[in-house]
């Protein structure tokens, strides 16, 4: 690999397009937040709308701008999809096992309610079981799309009729309602734009570090798209909230597969590269199963420093593994 000038432009390109990503989705959310406030829209249905979808908006710009360059063949089906289902996949897994152990790390310990893993931890396990069974003939098709969007959908309906429990909305000033209304859809378009630019570029990047795709995925998109997730983790550790974000980074790993993947795939079909299929997933899959098992048969049905620990190698090996048996997959 040589750092020649036009490598050197594309990955500013590139550091450039993410920075924008993620802080016009954090201002998408915050605007979006205050529109719902002067409205007085449920908190429930705020928290499984706007912060649900809010905190995923870059994977889910990413997998929508990619689907319909792919559809349109302006862009290159088997690079595009590993960049997307890898950023996607890896963005989850940041959370699913570094921020939740951040999180642990910085409270010291969370209470884990049986009504939580009920109601959000298991579907988000099944959510990750059904994306990899899908996926695990290589493709997810139209078809396969439609069936994790459904999943979705009906898990929202469950949600929405049996939670009682109010989501804690962040506070702020109420503002004009015009202006943040504004903001929010132009902040979308920036979404957008940043991601069609982020996808434009990123091909020859692949192609120039000698990368996979759904490497260079997971070590860009699949990071950046984690950041909001994460000030969310430092917020709630500073407020000694941390249920807050353990529902956002759970529910985060449901939209994931299932609206990211599931509306990507109905667009145009992705291509699912061996690494997803034989290493994101079923590392994912063994680590959630892992920590349900511990949580529902454990003494305290706690989370500790020690289990924060144990999440935060995780991440490690998880990453390790890739970087050394899957860097050119």
């Amino acid at each position: 690999m040589v750092l020649t000038p036009d490598l050197l432009t594309s990955l500013a390109i590139v550091v450039v397009s993410l920075y924008t990503l993620v802080t016009a989705a954090e201002r998408a959310v915050s605007s979006s937040l205050t529109v719902a406030r002067h409205f007085d829209v449920p908190d429930v249905l705020v928290g499984m709308t706007v912060l649900a979808l809010g905190t995923s908006l870059p994977e889910l710009g990413s997998n929508v701008v990619a689907s319909v360059g792919i559809a349109a063949g302006s862009l290159d089906y088997t690079v595009t999809s590993a960049v997307v289902v890898g950023g996607n996949v890896g963005s989850s897994t940041v959370q699913q096992f570094l921020l939740v152990g951040v999180l642990v790390l910085g409270y010291g310990r969370v209470d884990v309610p049986d009504s939580f893993l009920r109601e959000s931890y298991v579907p988000m396990v099944g959510a990750l079981a059904l994306a990899l069974a899908l996926a695990w003939d290589g493709t997810l098709s139209r078809l396969d799309g439609g069936v994790l969007l459904v999943a979705y959908l009906a898990y929202a309906a469950y949600s929405y009729r049996n939670r009682e429990r109010a989501v804690a909305l962040p506070s702020g000033e109420r503002g004009s309602v015009r202006r943040e209304a504004v903001v929010a859809l132009g902040s979308l378009v920036l979404v957008l734009a940043s991601a069609s630019l982020l996808l434009w570029v990123i091909g020859s990047v692949v192609e120039a570090l000698e990368l996979g795709g759904s490497m260079v995925g997971v070590l860009t998109i699949g990071v950046a798209a984690a950041l909001p997730e994460l000030s969310t983790v430092l917020d709630a550790t500073r407020r000694r909230t941390p249920h807050v974000a353990l529902g956002v980074l759970v529910g985060s790993n449901l939209v994931n597969p299932l609206v990211g993947l599931g509306l990507g795939a109905v667009i145009s079909g992705y291509h699912v590269p061996d690494p997803v299929v034989f290493w994101d997933f079923p590392v994912k899959l063994l680590v959630a199963v892992a920590l349900l098992a511990y949580l529902r048969l454990g003494p305290d049905r706690a989370l500790t420093r020690r289990e924060g620990s144990y999440l935060v190698v995780a991440y490690l090996v998880y990453l390790s593994g890739r970087l050394l048996v899957f860097t050119t997959a």
